[in-house]
């Protein structure tokens, strides 16, 4: 898809919006988009549905751009879903309610085009939204991004004139500021309780410190500047996330909303700030949309489906309801600049030279960039206990890869459905375990090394050191008990036409779709190929993943194994 003018960025928005329209319910409050469960009530999940189209629509309104009948959907259902006597009312909001989350596009909406979603609103409605908005003021929220939601709520109800708390405001951007660890990057809360640094930081916390720091620059003037030099440091660092192909790297929870990934970028262009040159933003937000559009993520009506690569439920959050992936929209704040911005007359320009390897101190995390392209990123696996679920996958790999993705597992009860790509996997009593976090682990400018166990008796330190078209992997083992280990590679398409995989002595390899990648251990072991079961990587349905296989004998061991991988 062509991604160079406004009007293009238009026709990729309708292509996204435009099914939805006729799913929304008689009185506009509810979009219900499919039957999967979620951690919260099915009215709450037909609200979530209808709020998040607000994070492009709203920009899109408020540069000018009007599609179909959406603003009278609205309007109408921000009047209905805010009325207690209405069927559709969106219900009274309790302590650490999702439908907080929902209120933060309510309140930018308001905030960018009262002209349409408050003005039009009878008193009686405008009443209600704002009473019910407000209640956001008399419940607890998780301490994480969550508190950006109040803010944004805040600053919208009192640009309306209707009752707020800005010291409460004040209070939990005070709290956010806590969690700031350099080069502008946060933990999503206490960094002790959450170290791990993610997709959270560019969508979440630097998204809203970027929005507010236009929203509320004159009010607010030195945390607005705060901000927005936060955002030029992060800016700067977050490229290396980015491949040459558009992908971004596929790391950490909440993968399912997809193209939120460039979002950061979108607000940056909007607020006016460049970390990088205006056309290398606009390189990375093009490229990393068109990378999207080519992947298989809406049903056959349209509609975006739960998943990453394609619709995949093994992956997801229980928060993840079918209205959650259009938080990706996001993405398209730019759709705020009027015509005449040179966004949209800017060349979508490479990436700048990154080095090969890079030690990114802030998030813990080792780039390397290959010449072939591929991005590859060493993690310490440092986790918050509290996990959202299957944080080993999205955390505790090896290596994470933006041209073989990664594997979520199916079950821990055989290797090819723990699929451990990118793991050494220990396999007792018919049971798969894998590092789940590291108990300790060290960031080198060219190598990482972490201490994990994965099973009581067995203490693991890991040191990965990139080198050549892949890395190499040393494993000291200290086991009380006699076991068997696998040493994975990345998970390889198997289906395709060019597919092909085999073992021979203590090698492994795999190839398809252009994609190959050998695993060799230098002091003995087995190459065996792991037939991973369907709908367990993120990219594709199927693969396989080359791995050797190591006995564990009762006392020390050292195990060192070579990964190479290469794209066409």
């Amino acid at each position: 898809m062509q991604l160079q003018t406004r009007k293009d960025f238009e026709a990729l928005l309708q292509r996204i919006l435009t099914p939805l329209e006729s799913l929304y319910s008689p009185e506009g409050a509810l979009l219900f988009l499919g039957d999967t469960g979620v951690s919260y009530p099915r009215r709450t999940a037909g609200m979530e549905g209808f709020s998040r189209p607000l994070w492009a629509l709203a920009p899109y309104w408020m540069g000018g751009g009007r599609l179909g009948s959406f603003e009278e959907i609205y309007r109408r259902g921000l009047a209905a879903g805010t009325d207690p006597r209405n069927p559709e009312y969106w219900g009274d909001p309790g302590d650490y309610d999702q439908l907080f989350v929902e209120m933060a596009a309510i309140g930018c909406a308001m905030l960018e085009v009262p002209q349409i979603v408050w003005q039009p609103l009878s008193d009686q409605a405008k009443q209600n939204l704002a009473r019910w908005l407000n209640t956001i003021n008399h419940h607890e929220l998780p301490h994480c991004n969550w508190l950006f939601f109040r803010v944004l709520v805040n600053l919208a109800l009192d640009s309306v004139g209707m009752p707020c708390d800005l010291q409460l405001m004040y209070r939990d951007l005070d709290e956010v500021d806590s969690w700031y660890v350099g080069n502008g990057w946060y933990t999503d809360g206490t960094p002790d309780n959450k170290p791990q640094r993610d997709y959270y930081i560019p969508w979440a916390l630097q998204y809203y410190g970027v929005l507010y720091s236009v929203l509320a620059g004159e009010r607010d003037p030195a945390r607005a500047e705060k901000f927005r030099k936060r955002a030029l440091e992060f800016g700067r660092e977050f490229a290396f996330w980015f491949d040459k192909n558009g992908a971004a790297l596929p790391y950490g929870r909440s993968l399912g909303y997809r193209f939120g990934q460039c979002a950061f970028y979108s607000a940056c262009v909007y607020a006016g700030l460049e970390p990088l040159p205006l056309p290398v933003m606009k390189g990375i937000i093009v490229r990393n949309l068109q990378w999207w559009c080519t992947r298989p993520i809406f049903d056959r009506d349209g509609v975006l489906t739960i998943g990453y690569g394609y619709p995949q439920l093994y992956m997801s959050e229980k928060y993840n309801s079918p209205g959650s992936p259009y938080w990706g929209m996001k993405t398209f704040l730019v759709l705020a600049l009027g015509e005449e911005h040179p966004f949209w007359s800017a060349p979508a320009a490479p990436l700048p030279e990154l080095p090969a390897l890079y030690a990114m101190k802030s998030a813990d995390l080792l780039f390397q960039r290959l010449p072939d392209g591929q991005v590859n990123a060493y993690a310490p696996a440092e986790v918050e206990r509290n996990e959202h679920g299957q944080f080993s996958e999205k955390y505790g790999k090896f290596v994470y890869s933006t041209r073989f993705g990664f594997s979520a597992s199916r079950s821990n009860i055989q290797l090819e459905q723990a699929a451990p790509d990118s793991m050494l996997a220990f396999v007792i009593d018919g049971y798969v375990f894998i590092r789940r976090h590291s108990d300790r682990f060290q960031l080198w400018g060219d190598r990482l090394i972490s201490e994990w166990i994965p099973f009581t008796g067995i203490t693991v330190v890991t040191e990965l050191i990139p080198q050549g078209q892949g890395h190499i992997r040393r494993h000291t083992v200290h086991s009380r008990m006699a076991c068997t280990a696998y040493d994975c590679g990345f998970a390889v398409p198997r289906f395709a036409a060019d597919a092909s995989s085999a073992a021979d002595g203590a090698t492994a390899r795999a190839h398809g779709k252009g994609l190959s990648c050998t695993v060799t251990g230098q002091q003995g072991g087995t190459g065996v190929v792991i037939d991973a079961w369907p709908n367990t990587n993120l990219y594709e349905p199927n693969t396989v993943i080359p791995a050797v296989r190591y006995d564990i004998p009762v006392g020390e061991v050292t195990l060192t194994t070579c990964v190479e991988s290469a794209c066409e």
